[in-house]
């Protein structure tokens, strides 16, 4: 009988250890051989929402030189079941931004292993980096990241719409003085249009450089350069470039970067000063959901939750962020505590000092 019990023991052992999944990792920092680039599309095609900084096309990206992009791969035999993307800035890692998650994981494969994959994939990246950044949706959370030291913060996160129910259903759901905008851009001679010639980028990066230069906007980075902004636009498989148009003249342009039958995002939008009244804006955000709804692809990201874009409906889906603070004294942390401090105390003051208070400090 003992020995009949050993066999028993000895079987389960056997299963329990079948149950484990092994996966390795590879790190890429170029646009990966073919029998890798299928598999990860495989991946991809898995994946409910995959975005296009998720596909091997992130190596196209003009936008990244001198960033070191990276991707990290999880790989179970031959098939990929996660990807991790990212840009190496100074002596810290983004993993996407806090309106810009960059990871996705096959959900029909082992999601705790995949992610311990990325993040040892990660960490050899990262080598010495003192901080470490990757940010997520609320559907993906990153619980083998927290284990390893990864603080979770919740972030305000992006206006979401389904685009599964189609443009007219979508219009619907705008608020009455957004399809009311719409309407005027479109009487007062506003046409949208996508950028297909030469001439089109050309006109479009000058309304690009004109916005940068205006007063009232305080922005960070440099100004890309023509040829950057040309070989972006001309990466149609994955981004499309709008154009507002009146009389002929370029007014206004918007950004979308997609990833076929996944994701569709606001990316970037730029627009003369002079012609704000007309309302080009919402317009060239309604005919890219417009043309994808078209495309079948099936979730619009609008970059953000400010008021602007809450007059589109939708849902306002929350960014996880997952961080790694490695810097003496923890300084990064220490800071947002230190501001997390700072902004429950205007909290407690009366509504009218709170405001005072916040327009001394630049917030709003």
């Amino acid at each position: 009988m003992p020995s009949a019990t050993v066999e028993l023991e000895t079987r389960l052992d056997s299963r329990e250890a079948a149950k484990k999944t092994t996966m390795n990792f590879e790190i890429l920092h170029e646009f990966p051989a073919a029998d890798l680039e299928r598999a990860w599309r495989d991946c991809l095609a898995h994946v409910e929402f995959p975005s296009h900084y998720n596909t091997p096309e992130y190596f196209l990206e003009p936008y990244f030189a001198g960033r070191r992009p990276f991707a990290i791969l999880a790989l179970e035999g031959n098939a990929v079941t996660g990807v991790l993307t990212g840009l190496h800035e100074g002596n810290q890692i983004h993993c996407g931004l806090p309106s810009r998650p960059q990871i996705c994981i096959d959900p029909g494969k082992d999601s705790s292993a995949t992610q311990r994959a990325l993040m040892e994939g990660l960490l050899s990246e990262a080598g010495r980096a003192e901080l470490i950044t990757v940010f997520t949706w609320p559907s993906l959370e990153l619980p083998v990241f927290a284990n390893r030291g990864f603080r979770r913060r919740q972030l305000p996160g992006n206006v979401v719409l389904d685009l599964s129910q189609g443009a007219d259903a979508v219009f619907k759901q705008f608020s009455k003085d957004r399809r009311r905008n719409i309407r005027f851009a479109e009487k007062n001679g506003i046409e949208v249009q996508l950028a297909i010639t030469p001439q089109d980028i050309a006109e479009a990066y000058e309304v690009y450089k004109a916005w940068r230069e205006t007063d009232r906007k305080e922005l960070s980075g440099i100004p890309f350069t023509f040829e950057v902004f040309e070989r972006a636009a001309q990466l149609t498989s994955n981004r499309r470039l709008f154009l507002a148009r009146l009389s002929g003249r370029v007014v206004a342009i918007n950004i979308f970067r997609l990833c076929p039958g996944g994701l569709f995002e606001s990316a970037a939008n730029s627009s003369l000063e002079e012609f704000m009244h007309l309302k080009p804006n919402e317009l060239l955000q309604w005919r890219g959901i417009e043309w994808a709804c078209n495309q079948g692809l099936r979730r619009h990201s609008l970059g953000g939750s400010h008021q602007f874009l809450l007059r589109f409906g939708g849902t306002v889906v929350p960014i996880i962020r997952y961080r790694l603070d490695r810097s003496w004294l923890r300084k990064h942390d220490v800071r947002d505590a230190v501001r997390d401090l700072g902004r429950e105390t205007l909290r407690k003051l009366p509504p009218s000092l709170e405001k005072q208070v916040r327009s001394w400090f630049g917030e709003d």
